[in-house]
């Protein structure tokens, strides 16, 4: 009866307790970062306001391939694969931390024999004979729940639950870098091939302005001076292209290993000649203040400030005692046969208590430092606030005066392509010289490469604006996947 009595208190010293308790530290506040109302006039002339495309922004450039390429960049990219598997890790320290708020239950037995010292502490009690080895056998279920009375516990499952959602938008990010990255090799690609062809009409040009000269040569009409010159502009405009070349097979490469796959293997795939993507007709943006929830990196400072606020509170907790319910029930007896007796059952319940009274000030100082962490974090998230406005309307200027220097490049193509079919019609009828028409030549191919590669520029500006606006993910979706093999093995 008595036990009845001494186990009932302690349970209601601990649903008292429990009752009671409260959450010590500071309580997190979403922090209020404000963001412009609009962009930045010169940063937005010839885009247009409304939704941008943000969730699938490959699509607007109408390139079945380039569609491909990137949902496969998702399936075999490696550092995404890491990022997932980074999340997975933050879901499991989070089911550490959690575990520790509930009931440990383990079981234990034991068999020694011993024998105690004559000449120990107890040989004044030894018989004669001495003493005789004695054994002992005992088996049972031992039990402890700590009770989170100041919210110790309680903040530690908060700071895990936000750093597991900090592990989910990294995930996010890397996976907005990767969609960019692989269109943007896929750009440079479809644009160095375009130097290429372009590279090869010219030389196709140049030979028949040599093989020009050379019959004007041996008419007599001009001297050994232009055919000179004629092979040597030809054998100029021949080496760009081993450059071109190299640049197409690095290209290749790189994709290649966005998407997970050796160096080399989409050489085959995408030797053929495509041109370079188009990107649409009107390019619309959102406000400044959509940006910081599309934004993972600016979605992860956020939650890691959370998380480090927390830790303010497991700080604090150590200020205050710490509460345990611990038991045990078992048996134990001197023989093994006795295990199964009802009076070889023993138990025990209490309620040990810890409290940390004086500690020289270390537990106040590590409060400071967790203060000063979380202040860092908030700067830290302040910073990518401003970083993330920065890159958006750097990427928006960017894209427009990359359109407006490709306009002017088509223009002086289209002027200097005239010029060339001029001066070769005055050459032949030997109203100017061929050093007219070698320099024309040479424009018109410095023009028409610049022209493709700042067809390139302008769709690669296009993407850098759709990644720096946080494009690629839709903020409404589940969370990542769980990855599908709880140990990946090395190959």
């Amino acid at each position: 009866m008595k036990y009845q009595r001494l186990f009932l208190s302690l349970v209601a010293v601990t649903c008292a307790l429990v009752l009671s308790g409260c959450t010590v530290g500071p309580d997190y506040v979403e922090p209020v970062r404000e963001a412009p109302d609009a962009w930045h006039t010169a940063a937005v002339e010839g885009l247009e306001e409304g939704e941008a495309t943000l969730q699938t922004w490959w699509t607007v450039f109408d390139d079945e391939k380039l569609t491909e390429l990137v949902m496969r960049s998702a399936e075999g990219n490696l550092d995404l694969e890491r990022a997932l598997w980074r999340v997975e890790e933050a879901r499991a320290l989070r089911g550490i931390v959690s575990s520790i708020n509930k009931p440990q239950v383990g079981f234990s037995a034991d068999a020694n024999r011993s024998q105690a010292s004559d000449n120990g502490p107890l040989g004044d009690f030894a018989p004669e004979e001495g003493f005789e080895a004695d054994n002992l056998f005992s088996a049972g279920f031992g039990a402890s729940w700590e009770i989170d009375v100041f919210g110790r516990i309680r903040r530690q499952v908060e700071a895990a639950d936000a750093a597991t959602q900090a592990s989910v938008e990294a995930y996010r990010d890397v996976l907005v870098s990767l969609y960019a990255e692989t269109a943007l090799a896929y750009v440079n690609v479809r644009a160095s091939q375009e130097r290429l062809r372009i590279a090869h009409a010219n030389v196709e040009a140049q030979e028949n302005t040599l093989q020009l000269t050379k019959d004007r040569f041996e008419s007599g009409l001009v001297s050994a001076l232009d055919v000179a010159q004629a092979e040597s502009n030809l054998a100029n405009t021949f080496s760009l292209i081993p450059v071109i070349e190299r640049d197409i097979n690095e290209g290749l490469n790189r994709l290649a290993v966005l998407l997970g796959q050796n160096p080399g293997a989409l050489h085959a795939e995408l030797d053929n000649e495509v041109p370079i993507p188009n990107e649409p007709e009107t390019v619309a943006l959102g406000l400044p203040t959509e940006l910081l929830r599309q934004r993972p990196d600016v979605r992860r400072a956020e939650r890691l400030l959370a998380s480090q606020t927390a830790q303010i509170g497991v700080a604090t907790a150590d200020l205050y005692p710490s509460f345990s319910l611990a038991g045990f029930l078992g048996v134990e007896a001197l023989s093994a046969s006795d295990l199964g007796s009802g009076d070889s059952v023993t138990w025990n319940i209490g309620l040990p208590i810890r409290w940390n009274i004086f500690s020289g000030g270390r537990i106040r100082s590590r409060i400071r430092a967790e203060e000063a962490r979380t202040n860092q974090a908030l700067a830290t998230y302040e910073q990518t606030v401003l970083n993330a406005l920065e890159e958006s309307e750097n990427a928006m200027v960017a894209y427009v005066k990359e359109a407006q220097r490709r306009e002017r490049l088509s223009q002086a193509v289209d002027a200097t392509q005239r010029s060339l079919e001029l001066v070769l019609t005055q050459y032949t009828a030997g109203l100017t010289d061929f050093q007219n028409v070698l320099d024309t030549q040479r424009t018109l191919l410095l023009r028409e490469d610049e022209l493709a590669v700042a067809e390139g520029l302008v769709i690669g500006s296009l993407v850098r604006l759709y990644r720096a606006l946080g494009g690629g993910w839709d903020p409404d979706t589940a969370q990542p996947p769980v990855p599908p093999a709880p140990f990946k093995e090395a190959s």
